[in-house]
């Protein structure tokens, strides 16, 4: 990751300031022509990146889009993924862990993402995100304000200076019924455990169905007061 920010905090609030109208799109057409080709698209493959893979295909294919395989995802998660990739022009790149889900068993202890979510999101994600952010300036993400009250002050563009980067958020403003509005209406390939009560999709033991209208983050480490795999915040 780079030691020294691209644009100062001051620079990236005037920027937010500028892009909170415009569209989602547009916010894309800046950041490319700002930080591209140091600029990353980190992909969870649920309807966020199915939403943002879609817009870069069409504004600049070649961003590097990179899915973190923690080696626990979904089978539905590994076949959305699969379909976007065979439908758009994108340049993949999947990231694993250090270790494998046996490694990290025989080393820590079977099933440590009971006994310490923190400490399996930290090897599976968090490290993982260290290597997808290495040399870059900017890292795109499907953050939306309305997913948690971790994420209503989202801005679509802001300074992350514990990893020396530019968030760019061009979902930010977008609510739950413009992301389907938007996927319906580009018939995007999308992860069909949404239709299942899944809002929020994650690794399979740390992952479950929330009731209709509930964050929908609230399914993520369900019982553990966890709501955030320390890729964002915290």
């Amino acid at each position: 990751m780079s030691t020294t920010l691209p644009i100062s905090p001051a620079e990236a609030a005037r920027l937010a300031d500028d892009l909170e109208s415009r569209s989602a799109e547009d916010v894309l057409r800046v950041a490319v022509e700002l930080f591209h080709p140091r600029l990353v698209l980190t992909c969870s493959w649920q309807k966020q990146s199915s939403v943002l893979v879609h817009m870069l295909s069409e504004i600049q294919p070649d961003v590097r889009v990179v899915e973190f395989d923690t080696g626990l995802l979904f089978r539905e998660t590994y076949e959305t993924r699969q379909k976007l990739i065979e439908r758009y022009p994108v340049r993949f790149q999947r990231i694993e862990p250090e270790l494998s889900v046996a490694e990290q068993a025989a080393k820590h202890g079977d099933r440590l993402w009971e006994r310490d979510p923190d400490g399996c999101c930290a090897m599976r994600k968090v490290a993982p995100l260290r290597q997808a952010l290495e040399g870059m300036d900017a890292w795109i993400t499907g953050i939306r304000r309305d997913q948690s009250t971790t994420r209503e002050s989202a801005r679509k563009i802001e300074v992350d200076e514990r990893r020396g980067v530019v968030k760019v958020q061009p979902l930010a403003d977008w609510t739950n019924r413009d992301v389907w509005r938007y996927i319906w209406r580009h018939g995007i390939p999308y992860n069909p455990l949404h239709d299942h009560g899944y809002p929020s999709i994650g690794c399979v033991p740390c992952t479950a169905s929330v009731d209709s209208g509930a964050d929908e983050r609230t399914g993520r480490w369900k019982g553990t007061g966890k709501v955030e795999c320390g890729l964002h915040g915290d």
